[in-house]
Parts: C-alpha cells; sequence; structure tokens
C-alpha cells in the first residue's frame, strides 16, 4: 500500500496552493469569519479553477477525478481554513445525487454543481439531533405531480448560500431524499451565529419539492453511501488544517520568546507541539488509508472510513486546544488567525457524525 503522493497529485496540489497564495490569504480569511466579506465575492474565483467539479463524471460537465485527488485539493483549502459550500455542494451534495438520481436529475444539476451556479446543501439533522434514521422526524406528503415537505432542520451546512436544498424526510414509514429551490415558498433559511461556520436552520412549511430517484423509502441507505465516499474527503480537510495548525505553533515557538530564550525550549511547550504531531499524524494516515482503499477496492473500506472519521474529528479538535496552550493570549486574536481553526474544529467535530457515532459504526463494521 503505497500513499504517496503521485507526480500528477503533486501538480494538482501545487495548483491549489497558488490559488490559496492568490485568493485567500490569511487576511481575507479574516474578513469572511467577521462578516466584512461574503464569500460569494470569491465563489467565481473557486468555481472557476474547476476544482467544484472534481468527482463530477465527465458526462456531466465534472473531471471525474478520483477521491484521493479530491482528498488532495481539500487538504489544502482545509489549511486555510477556506469556508463556504464546496464541501457541502462538490461533495456531499454531487455524491448524493450520484447515488440517488434519475439520469434526467443528474443532467439538471450535475453540470451546475460542477461550474458553481448550482449550490447545493443536504438537510439531514434536526432539533433531536443525531446522524441515524430514526432521528429524522421531517415528513413528506404526496401532492399532485410532487410532494410537500414539512419540518425543521437544524445545524444544515451551508444552507444560506445554497440554491437547491437536499432534504432526507419521512414518507411511507421510510426515509426518502427530496431537492428543494432554496427560494421556493414555505423554505426559510436562517445562518446561526455563534462558535459554528456556515451552520443554519431550515424550516420547511408545505414547500415544493421533487424525489430524488425512483424510490421513495431506501434514502438513508442512499445517505450512508455517500456518507462512505465523503467522510474522507472531509477528514483530508481536517489534516490540511491541522497541519496549518502545527505550522503556526511551531513557528511561534521557535519566535517567541521568554527569559531571554525561544519558549520552544521549555519542555511543556514541546510536549503541547508533540500532542500536535501525534494527533496529525494519526488523522493523516488513517485518512489516506481509506481513501486508498476506496479508490483501489481492494478491500473493504468502512472499518477504514470510519477510523480515519472518528481520530481526523478528535485530532483537528485536541489540536487546536493545544495550539492554544502554546499560543497563550495572541491566539484569541481574530486577525492572528488560529481562532479560524478553533472555530472550524468545533464545527466539523459533529459534522456527519461525532466521533463516538463513528466508533460505533467502526465496531459494527468489524462486527463487534
Amino acid at each position: 500500500m503505497d500513499l504517496t503522493l503521485t507526480e500528477d497529485q503533486k501538480m494538482l496540489q501545487s495548483t491549489v496552493q497558488e490559488l490559496m497564495r492568490r485568493d485567500f490569504p490569511k487576511e481575507t480569511l479574516v474578513e469572511l469569519d467577521s462578516g466584512k466579506q461574503s464569500i460569494g465575492a470569491l465563489w467565481a474565483k473557486l468555481a472557476s479553477t474547476g476544482l467544484l467539479g472534481s468527482l463530477v463524471p465527465e458526462e456531466y460537465g465534472g473531471v471525474g477525478s478520483s477521491l484521493t485527488d479530491t482528498a488532495v485539493i481539500y487538504e489544502e483549502l482545509g489549511r486555510g481554513p477556506v469556508p463556504g459550500p464546496h464541501f457541502s455542494s462538490g461533495v456531499l451534495g454531487a455524491l448524493t445525487l450520484m447515488e440517488s438520481g434519475t439520469p434526467e436529475q443528474k443532467q439538471t444539476l450535475l453540470p451546475g454543481v460542477a461550474q458553481g451556479t448550482i449550490i447545493l446543501a443536504v438537510a439531514i439533522t434536526e432539533p433531536d439531533y443525531g446522524w441515524a434514521a430514526e432521528s429524522v422526524q421531517s415528513t413528506a406528503a404526496k401532492q399532485g405531480d410532487g410532494y410537500v415537505l414539512n419540518g425543521v432542520k437544524l445545524h444544515v451546512q451551508d444552507a444560506a448560500t445554497a440554491t437547491h436544498i437536499i432534504v432526507a424526510a419521512r414518507l411511507d414509514g421510510g426515509v426518502s431524499l427530496f431537492i428543494v429551490d432554496a427560494s421556493a415558498q414555505g423554505v426559510a433559511v436562517r445562518a446561526l451565529v455563534g462558535l459554528a461556520a456556515g451552520a443554519c436552520e431550515v424550516r420547511l412549511e408545505k414547500a415544493d419539492a421533487l424525489l430524488i430517484g425512483s424510490s421513495s423509502t431506501d434514502g438513508w441507505a442512499i445517505l450512508e453511501r455517500a456518507f462512505q465516499k465523503a467522510l474522507p474527503i472531509l477528514c483530508a480537510y481536517q489534516v490540511g488544517a491541522l497541519s496549518q495548525v502545527f505550522d503556526m505553533s511551531l513557528l511561534y515557538s521557535q519566535t517567541r520568546h521568554q527569559f531571554q530564550q525561544s519558549i520552544g525550549r521549555f519542555q511543556r511547550v514541546q510536549d503541547h507541539v508533540i500532542d500536535i504531531v501525534n494527533q496529525l499524524d494519526a488523522a493523516r494516515w488513517t485518512t489516506y488509508e481509506a481513501l486508498w482503499k476506496l479508490d483501489t477496492g481492494a478491500l473493504d473500506a468502512a472499518a477504514s472510513v470510519y477510523m480515519a472519521a472518528a481520530v481526523a474529528s478528535e485530532a483537528y479538535y485536541v489540536g487546536c486546544n493545544s495550539a492554544h496552550d502554546v499560543h497563550a493570549g495572541v491566539g484569541i486574536v481574530r486577525e492572528y488567525g488560529l481562532t479560524l481553526h478553533t472555530k472550524m474544529s468545533r464545527t466539523l467535530y459533529h459534522y456527519l457524525g461525532n466521533p463516538r457515532h463513528h466508533k460505533r459504526k467502526l465496531a459494527e463494521a468489524l462486527e463487534l
């Protein structure tokens, strides 16, 4: 098993690094976080690179790249961390459509996703928060040739910038997937402010919806198949983010002086930096092992996917804590940039399931 990047992947990595330097420097990311600038102003630049269509098949206007190639992109975006609906739309939304949509639905939506003109959000969780089928209580009812949806979705990532929302709702005793126009009557989206990045509440009151696919009750199985492919890419984003947190912490420990020497010479500071290194290594190699298994199909990847998801979410969260121990007071200054990662690590800790959820899924995959 060779987990090193190929020459093509290194070139892709270099391309995204140049994008980051040019369009997403730290000052821009701080302005995005503070609300002084919106992601909409930069969305066209991100879309113009073709990165949003990495997973979309060529027949639908995308690139049709492997999961590992896409993970290389998201690892570099994580170093920002670059906010916005790139993952919600180009990864989770696109994968869900590819798993379940009819050929007509794919042809209608996926080219726009690849070009950035259609932005998808996936609404699953509700006030009774959970990442299992039984947590879905929103309802769907047949009306004419379509359906109407009622319910409240909470912690929906990037719904405020979405043009279309994929919604999990109950129909005929099971969970089905629907797509709604985010601007349609009966759809109300509210951004959730606080220690969360991009999270929204979506209220549905007799909102017109279109059933995705041809089956009305296998929606949760479709979501789980999409999760299997999306989770390692989310992990790669967290790996890139934690890598940047490590770089910031190491540099600060070398350049901040106290008692006539760099603070990196103090044992306790070294302990915090080593904690970040250990978390980063664990997240990186579990993530790329899962990606290798998915892309090659050589082995069952389920256990590796859930292992990576559990490790990466916790690593980013804990790594940010250790970074603040290294930085002390300067770490909480918004302009310094560390709090961008602190905020993102809290947001992603439970996105698509928290580490405890993934450990339970790991045990199921191993039949323990």
